[in-house]
């Protein structure tokens, strides 16, 4: 049974949506603005079970109808909406899906709750087909929508909606639940936790997803060994970075990691604060032949190929030349 006690590390979202279920002074319409993976899907959620909840106190109960319901995705009166277009939301979906059905009352709740999980790709068309819902809403309804960017959303949808956004969750709270929930050793957690940047539930994948760790391994290896490779060798390592299951800004932020290590050490000569504490031999070696500057240049050239893969740069020539800048930096 998910609670509000389950959220981590967004206390202001915790008491600002506990207020609102409590105090009876729910808005008809919200936007819950986080990164992907950032736990809005569960806070949406959480939310409208607390609000679709039959207990007298501390809502979600977890025990009423309602309740067992949400959990078995069976509420009469809460709506996911769906697409069949992977990288649209159409009027026709905002149409068929809310427009057509808000005017019904309330099955057994005193909410009839609709959810549009990425609200962003939802088209100009259907946003202003939403708008005329938003602008005389039925007093029983609540829209939620979830979003990347509420900024992508119009400035009339808007303007016609509480607005909460996700914070990256403090390291210190994200390590010590990493720790207790998975049982894992403190370093482990560190490098999730360094991964995620406070991204709760990329950094819970980052701990049970096996790939993770192979395509880090194999990440750290380049790193370490890449001034004695060839290029048919550097070659074969940037095609398999192709056979993971991840972003391939995930990998490049591996390297990102590495060198804020060497950076840190370099500075300081203290091994307690890296995150690749193990790999602590090859840290100081790079760190030993690299000058401030050299860092300084393979930091920059790392965030230059990041840009440009994110703007679809071929990624083999990317990496060839970023791995050709740390090769020759000194």
């Amino acid at each position: 049974m998910a609670r509000f006690e389950d959220i981590v590390g967004q206390e202001h979202l915790i008491e600002y949506l506990r207020k609102a279920v409590n105090g009876g002074e729910v808005s008809h319409a919200y936007i819950i603005e986080g990164e992907m993976r950032s736990g809005k899907e569960f806070i949406a959620k959480v939310f409208s079970e607390a609000l679709l909840c039959e207990g007298e106190s501390d809502k979600p109960c977890g025990k009423c109808q309602s309740c067992l319901q949400m959990e078995n995705n069976a509420h009469p009166d809460f709506y996911s909406i769906v697409h069949d277009k992977p990288s649209i939301i159409s009027v026709k979906d905002i149409r068929d899906q809310v427009v057509k059905g808000i005017s019904t009352r309330p099955f057994k709740s005193r909410y009839k709750i609709y959810l549009i999980n990425e609200a962003e790709i939802m088209t100009e068309e259907a946003q202003n087909a939403l708008l005329k819902t938003l602008e005389e809403p039925p007093e029983y309804v609540v829209i939620i929508l979830l979003t990347t960017s509420k900024d992508k959303l119009l400035p009339t949808i808007q303007s016609r909606c509480v607005k909460l956004s996700l914070r990256p969750v403090d390291k210190k709270i994200l390590k010590k639940y990493l720790m207790k929930e998975y049982k894992i050793p403190d370093y482990k957690a560190d490098i999730a936790v360094s991964f995620s940047q406070g991204n709760f539930g990329k950094a819970k994948m980052l701990i049970i997803n096996e790939d993770f760790d192979k395509m880090k391994t194999e990440a750290v290896s380049l790193l370490k060994h890449i001034n004695d490779m060839d290029a048919p060798d550097i070659m074969a390592a940037i095609y398999k970075i192709k056979e993971y299951k991840y972003d391939e800004i995930d990998y490049l932020d591996i390297f990102s990691v590495w060198y804020r290590d060497v950076l840190l050490f370099k500075a300081t000569n203290d091994i307690n604060d890296l995150v690749f504490k193990q790999e602590i031999k090859h840290i100081k070696a790079v760190a030993k032949r690299t000058s401030y500057e050299g860092i300084d240049e393979i930091v920059r050239a790392l965030e230059k190929t990041k840009t440009r893969i994110k703007a679809k740069a071929n990624f083999e020539t990317c990496m060839t030349l970023l791995l050709e800048v740390i090769r020759e930096t000194r």
